[in-house]
């Protein structure tokens, strides 16, 4: 989780988690999912039917919204957005997708945000957030899987086995949501649920698209031939879906997805110092360390602490918000450092926008969510690092782009800030017009209002969903 993430609002849209689902502990995801779905029945045709016609079976999901309007009638078109918890990123462009949606089209969609994986699969699948949690902690093993992983060959023989072991319960999870538009913001979320469509016969009646969360490198998983869209973050990733089969028709470069909260804030600086209590006067560095305070958060804020304070004068040039995310123990050790600058020291926060908005520059690891949220704030970016695969050339997309600079040294970090703030001026200037030129905050808008028209083109009907024998022989 990106900590500029704000936490999910309770709006009347989303379908609560795993309201009223059967927990697997207690009967298989086979069994509840689809007795839950199709009536009790695996045989999918003569069970949705029965179902159909009776009016008190149609409202059954009362709190999912998957009533069946009456024909002639305005139906509210269901949107299904497939994630996962891998990464901030893939949440957080969700549920900015889902805000905008609403924004933009109000009661026309019902969105529903979901880990298929996580809630109607076993394992491997229903524990990648835990997986990819323990490998970017031992950095060198998800290297070796991203790079392993990124042959066709080894990724479509992978995902068709797992399809074979696994095929009738996310067959069966799809369906559950009846879904006229369905939405990936993940690598995996590609390929198994396209085969259930194809399978289901329903491939030119849902639209499939996918919103790629990287800007620059991407794994291959993201690119699949029967997609009706591929929503690209920049020209390097569209490319990159060229190269992949996908054709110029299919892609569009909106940039990636940022929460309308965000995009569309109105800030003035000298407002928000006064909010937050900093130096009015002083230049401001953000030095961040992540949802969980990653990172050489530390030993950053040690060498600007030194950097920023004028020993000839004996003042300060400059101030620090260092947010520590969840991690406790390092807003303690931050806390204890003998600061002789206005410093602000911060563990997990909502209001991303506001601290950003009250900067001048800010310190992070090379992640797409918090480089794009910058780039909108006009923020002169200071890379420290980045995971391997994904995250990599998110470096040169910055850098090459003149909206920042890369290094792992603590005390050149300290120095570039501290020339910023005094003998380099024009320099930061001139990297946050860049920063701003490189920013696209009305992506997300863009992305729904694409769809809509995709959707619009389609015009769906109820048409049924039932299991097909299929998936699984094919496979």
């Amino acid at each position: 989780m990106e900590v500029s993430e704000m936490p999910p609002e309770k709006d009347s849209y989303v379908l609560p988690e795993k309201s009223k689902l059967v927990s697997p502990k207690k009967l298989s995801p086979r069994k509840s999912i689809v007795e839950k779905v199709f009536g009790g029945s695996n045989s999918g045709g003569g069970s949705f039917k029965k179902r159909s016609e009776s009016k008190s079976s149609i409202n059954e999901d009362n709190e999912g919204g998957m009533e069946l309007m009456e024909i002639g009638g305005q139906r509210t078109k269901n949107v299904l957005i497939l994630m996962s918890d891998t990464g901030g990123g893939h949440r957080a462009s969700a549920e900015a997708i889902r805000d905008a949606f609403q924004i933009e089209f109000g009661d026309e969609y019902k969105i529903f945000v979901k880990d298929v994986w996580k809630e109607y699969t076993g394992w491997p699948l229903n524990d990648m957030e835990g997986q990819y949690k323990f490998m970017v902690k031992h950095v060198q093993l998800w290297k070796v899987a991203f790079h392993s992983t990124s042959p066709k060959w080894i990724h479509s023989v992978y995902l068709a086995a797992v399809a074979a072991y696994y095929a009738r319960e996310v067959e069966a999870g799809l369906m559950e949501f009846k879904p006229d538009i369905i939405i990936s913001v993940h690598p995996l979320m590609q390929h198994i649920p396209l085969w259930v469509l194809k399978w289901q016969g329903l491939e030119k009646k849902v639209v499939f698209v996918t919103v790629i969360t990287d800007l620059s490198t991407c794994h291959p998983t993201w690119f699949h031939p029967w997609v009706n869209r591929c929503y690209c973050s920049s020209q390097e990733v569209a490319n990159k879906a060229l190269q992949e089969g996908l054709l110029e028709s299919q892609t569009r470069i909106y940039g990636l997805p940022i929460r309308p909260s965000f995009a569309r804030a109105v800030l003035v600086k000298a407002q928000l110092r006064e909010e937050l209590e900093m130096d009015p006067d002083l230049p401001a560095v953000l030095l961040m360390g992540g949802g969980e305070g990653m990172g050489p958060v530390k030993k950053t804020a040690k060498a600007l602490a030194e950097s920023l304070y004028d020993q000839e004068t004996e003042k300060p040039i400059g101030q620090i918000v260092v947010i520590c995310g969840r991690n406790k123990n390092l807003v303690a050790s931050v806390e204890a450092i003998e600061w002789k600058i206005p410093v602000k020291v911060r563990g997990f926060e909502t209001i991303m926008a506001k601290w950003m908005g009250a900067c001048d520059c800010i310190i992070t690891k090379a992640g797409p969510g918090t480089i794009a949220e910058a780039l909108i704030r006009g923020l002169p970016i200071i890379l420290n690092d980045y995971i391997p695969g994904q995250e990599k050339g998110n470096v040169p997309y910055v850098v090459n782009n003149g909206a920042g600079v890369f290094t792992r040294s603590a005390k050149e970090t300290a120095r570039i800030v501290a020339e910023w703030f005094s003998t380099k001026q024009d320099d930061l200037k001139k990297m946050s017009e860049n920063a701003l030129k490189l920013a696209n905050p009305e992506a997300v808008f863009e992305i729904v209002r694409d769809i809509h028209e995709l959707a619009k083109q389609r015009e769906p009907g109820v048409f049924p969903y039932m299991l097909t024998s299929s998936f699984t022989s094919i496979i």
